[in-house]
């Protein structure tokens, strides 16, 4: 009998492995190979027709750490998702809780916030490029004034920042809602019979509630806004003085990757991007921890 058990654990075993075995596969090829080879490409001179390279060892992370262009461009990107992370987060969260009570036009209101998410990212930039056009734009048209707002340095960067928000604003929406959904209704009932306010309710209940989907709305977006590349690309031209102020970093690796040919050395700045997403993902994840588990 025991024999007969055992046989049957291995052949279970075997036949589970083999239905994993496309995922694995799939994995070790797509995931895995290519950071691998990103790892020493980054290691590497870049030959021509990106053949014949030739190992340089730490070369361009030296070369790296004293690019002030770099740097320049590592703090556009934090400016950015500073400003995009939380205050799409903020008015995600105001809008589901008023879309999450029975108010007329629920499901119109809902469909209007979501459709940033369904269009291409290259028809809202290009959109937004218009609205921000200073001879012929719809916002100086609306204000009557004359603002440089993608040409100008001082605000390019918010420009940008804004439509980062208006297009995220949706796809968090739709996340807050669902979990606003999963919290019981007990939970109010009781506040209202011991005399809380909405506001004191929204504080005390919804918000510890809502922070687990928050702290994935929060890394998602953080991870997302650091990867920045098509906004300040299809908004901004590359001649104009403010480009300098909003080029991220991921563009800085697109330039030298596919413009410049030295993909050896935007090897290195994709694994120095790696390095910052994994640091800022384990504090975040430290943060969750620590506030879902009080």
């Amino acid at each position: 009998m025991q024999k007969m058990r055992t046989l049957k654990s291995k052949t279970e075993a075997k036949w589970g492995l083999i239905l994993i075995a496309p995922t694995i596969i799939g994995l070790l090829i797509l995931n895995f190979y290519p950071i691998i080879s990103t790892i020493y490409l980054s290691l590497c001179k870049t030959g021509d027709f990106g053949i014949g390279n030739k190992f340089i060892g730490y070369d361009n992370y030296i070369t790296l750490f004293q690019d002030k262009e770099v740097f320049h461009s590592l703090i556009n990107t934090f400016k950015y998702t500073i400003i995009e992370v939380p205050f799409s987060i903020v008015i995600s969260l105001i809008l589901a809780s008023l879309l999450n009570h029975n108010i007329f036009g629920r499901t119109s209101y809902r469909t209007i916030y979501f459709l940033p998410m369904i269009c291409a990212p290259a028809a809202v930039a290009m959109v937004w490029r218009w609205m921000f056009n200073q001879d012929f734009g719809l916002l100086n048209m609306i204000f009557r004034s004359n603002v440089a707002w993608v040409t100008d340095p001082n605000i390019a960067w918010i420009c940008v920042a804004i439509v980062g928000v208006w297009s995220s604003i949706g796809y968090n929406m739709v996340l807050l809602i669902g979990a606003l959904q999963d919290i019981p209704r007990d939970y109010y009932e009781a506040a209202t019979i011991d005399g809380a306010s909405a506001i004191k309710s929204f504080f005390h209940i919804t918000i510890p509630m809502l922070l687990p989907m928050l702290f994935f709305i929060i890394l998602t977006g953080v991870i997302g806004a650091l990867q920045l590349f098509d906004l300040p690309y299809m908004i901004i031209n590359r001649s104009s003085r403010a480009f300098s102020d909003v080029q991220t970093i991921t563009y800085l690796f697109y330039t030298y990757s596919f413009e410049h040919s030295n993909r050896g050395y935007g090897a290195t700045i994709v694994i120095f991007m790696l390095l910052i997403i994994g640091i800022i993902t384990y504090g975040i994840q430290k943060l969750e921890k620590k506030w879902c588990s009080v």
